[in-house]
């Protein structure tokens, strides 16, 4: 990037010769390199997932664009306007508002009456736009001043620089600053796709990205110095034997209408006449002309996604066992299931267990064991900074062996990030995952006060280490709002709940059916999830109902310590302890059960942590018991669970036997939460993930 801006600061001491001369043996070399993917691509022919076709069963869209970059090609706007309409196309003209000419409004609206479109070209066209991330927020204040003066729905930028992700500022119905393929760009990372696609903002709403599909003017005329349009037509041919987009993008400033005194860098533009007669004569009757902002609009309700043509190299990096993490593991698996090839780094579960192996399509590297008998903050934090050392050099080790495109952390803890710190200076894409707050996480455990020295320094972490990470992903909105506060910017942090994975959570038919009424509780040991309450309350409810059983799945500090406390209230026998299983098992071990239970205490870091196990109970079929929460009240009713008043036995305990008692209340709170579940599956969000992933990758 920093070579591309030297050339832009002293492109203008550069005689005009000097640069096309040097540009021109660049390309040459270049078409030999990349002569198994330009002009044509073969990859980029794979249509959207779902794609319905063109309008009134058209066999390819037609769009037609000009980029008027001076004075001359202001001057020569009528002349094109006039030429196209006489031969029956309509096409866009893209205009640089703070240029070296002033496109005036009469110019604008006579295009526009004419049946054509105007749109945003740049801001100066001095390819600057995109030096900073400032100086594009800084600029994008000016071109969305613009594009509400004209009236104008689309963007391109000058040389066709783009960032997807920062475009997202811009208030467009498009942008058309990308290309199927064309290594002669000077930043030449195509989409590879010959198809409109819909590019997320942060906020959920987004713009169609419309990729120009036959080669530019100036590439094809000037660099390689054709003398005919057979390149245009070939090329056309193909895409519409695809039934693709072919998006034109020429420039007036390059046409020579009169046919005499061709300058260096004029072509006659009878070229470009002689290929709209052959689109007219060959086609006629099969091809949609259409605006930029038509062809938008049209795709606009079915947002088309990219193909995933490229296999892309995406590390996650957990301090977790990914076999028992499901949040870790949905994002894996859905990159995987595209055709991504996923690595995770994470803890291993026993002795026994290999190193390297396999979970389904995703490659795991265990390395290192958890332990879940931490008594000090310092015991704590050893392993913690042992497991980030080693991480590091794993991580650092496989990027240099085949380098990643997107690196995925997961906290805790949030410095956990900086073991990705050779991909990040290799300008590789790292997100931080935050599943928990990491201060209020600290304070909660280790019954620390939020004004303490250690969680100041807690807080500067989860600062920096959102500033390290190109993008933050938060686990619920309550703690979005709490983080956007105080340590991230809005548009650089994105809420994703950990909704239920309906590939894995499908519902399950119960086959146990032997009298007994089984309660289960899976998930950590720790103080905050409130299984001490859980304890005694079932030990109330217990003496009504003999026949219960309350079995708990899971590790953590505190197992120890509730082992005593079913022993102390006589409860062997009924109250089981069981490792935690993996995630693979778990609907099968839900579905058998008659009741879940979440009792998180509300007075501390359990009042904000979102439970996964509600909605995954829930997708079984089972009622679920749950603490009235902060969180859990955002996102649950009465109507899906029952709430019981937080960090009270008894409640808890008349909460249990009212649901294992009323029939017609477990039938409603089941059918409901699966209606709740069917609606905020992860497949129904997964798109915001997948749309932020793909954001990412776009960068240069």
């Amino acid at each position: 990037m920093s070579l591309r801006y030297v050339y832009y600061f002293l492109k203008p001491f550069l005689p005009r010769s000097v640069r096309i001369s040097v540009r021109r043996w660049r390309a040459e070399r270049r078409r030999l390199r990349f002569a198994n993917t330009w002009p044509i691509s073969p990859a980029a022919a794979q249509a959207p997932e779902g794609w319905p076709g063109w309008p009134d069963g058209k066999k390819f869209a037609l769009v037609l664009t000009h980029d008027v970059e001076g004075r001359v090609g202001l001057e020569r706007c009528r002349q094109l306007m006039e030429s196209e309409a006489r031969m029956g196309f309509c096409s866009s003209f893209n205009f640089v508002p703070e240029g070296e000419y002033c496109v005036s409004k009469e110019l604008r609206d006579s295009l526009t009456a004419n049946g054509f479109e105007v749109g945003v070209h740049d801001l100066k066209h001095d390819g600057k736009l995109y030096v900073t991330r400032s100086t594009f927020r800084r600029y994008a204040k000016r071109i969305n001043h613009y594009v509400k003066e004209w009236n104008a729905a689309g963007f391109r930028s000058g040389f066709m620089h783009h960032r997807l992700d920062w475009l997202g500022d811009l208030n467009i119905l498009y942008d058309a600053s990308t290309f199927d393929t064309d290594p002669f760009e000077p930043q030449p990372d195509g989409v590879n796709t010959i198809f409109p696609f819909w590019v997320s903002r942060r906020n959920g709403s987004g713009y169609l990205e419309l990729p120009y599909t036959l080669v530019q003017d100036f590439t094809l005329f000037i660099l390689l110095e054709q003398r005919n349009d057979e390149i245009w037509r070939k090329k056309l041919d193909w895409l519409a034997s695809r039934g693709g987009m072919v998006l034109m993008n020429t420039h007036p400033d390059y046409m020579n209408f009169n046919g005499n005194g061709l300058r260096t860098s004029e072509f006659p533009a009878r070229f470009y006449q002689e290929f709209l007669s052959y689109v007219k004569e060959r086609y006629e009757g099969q091809y949609w002309n259409c605006l930029p902002r038509d062809i938008a609009s049209y795709c606009l309700p079915f947002r088309p996604r990219r193909p995933n043509v490229c296999k892309r190299r995406i590390c996650m990096l957990s301090h977790s066992q990914y076999e028992t993490d499901n949040r870790v593991r949905r994002y894996a698996e859905t990159l995987a299931e595209r055709g991504d090839e996923v690595d995770v780094i994470s803890l291993n579960y026993g002795k026994k267990i290999p190193k390297f192996g396999e979970c389904g399509n995703v490659n795991v590297v265990r390395v290192q064991r958890r332990f879940y008998d931490e008594k000090s903050k310092w015991t704590y934090l050893r392993r913690l900074i042992r497991f980030i050392v080693v991480s590091s050099f794993t991580l650092t080790r496989l990027h240099l062996k085949r380098p990643y495109d997107l690196v995925h952390v997961h906290n805790i803890p949030d410095f956990l990030v900086f073991a990705a710190w050779l991909p990040k200076l290799t300008r590789t894409p790292v997100i931080l995952d935050i599943h928990d707050i990491v201060p209020e996480f600290y304070a909660s455990k280790f019954n620390g006060a939020s004004q303490d020295l250690i969680c100041k320094c807690l807080f500067l972490s989860e600062k920096i280490s959102c500033g390290f990470a190109e993008h933050v992903i938060i686990s619920n909105h309550i703690w979005w709002e709490k983080l956007v506060g105080r340590s991230v910017p809005r548009e650089k942090c994105l809420a994703l709940a950990n909704h239920v994975d309906d590939r894995v959570f499908r519902l399950r038919k119960r086959t146990r059916s032997d009298g007994r009424l089984i309660i289960v509780f899976p998930g950590g040991l720790q103080w905050h999830q409130g299984l001490d309450i859980a304890i005694r309350a079932f030990a109330l409810a217990q003496r009504e109902l003999p026949q219960l059983e309350f079995h708990i799945y899971g590790e953590g500090d505190q197992k120890r310590a509730l082992q005593s406390l079913v022993d102390e209230l006589g409860m062997q026998g009924k109250i089981l302890f069981h490792e935690g299983i993996p995630l693979t098992e778990m609907p099968d071990l839900m579905a058998n059960a008659d009741l879940g239970i979440v009792p998180k205490r509300a007075n501390s870091f359990g009042n904000e942590a979102y439970s996964t196990k509600i909605m995954e109970f829930m997708s079984q079929g089972v009622p679920v018991v749950v603490s009235r929460t902060k969180i859990d009240s955002f996102y649950f009713d009465d109507t899906v669970v029952q709430f019981f008043e937080a960090e009270n036995p008894h409640a808890l305990a008349e909460a249990m036997l009212r649901v294992l008692r009323d029939e017609e209340l477990r039938q409603s709170l089941v059918k409901n939460a699966l209606e709740y579940v069917t609606r905020n599956s992860w497949r129904n969000k997964k798109e915001e993930y997948l749309n932020l992933v793909d954001s990412l990758l776009t960068k240069i």
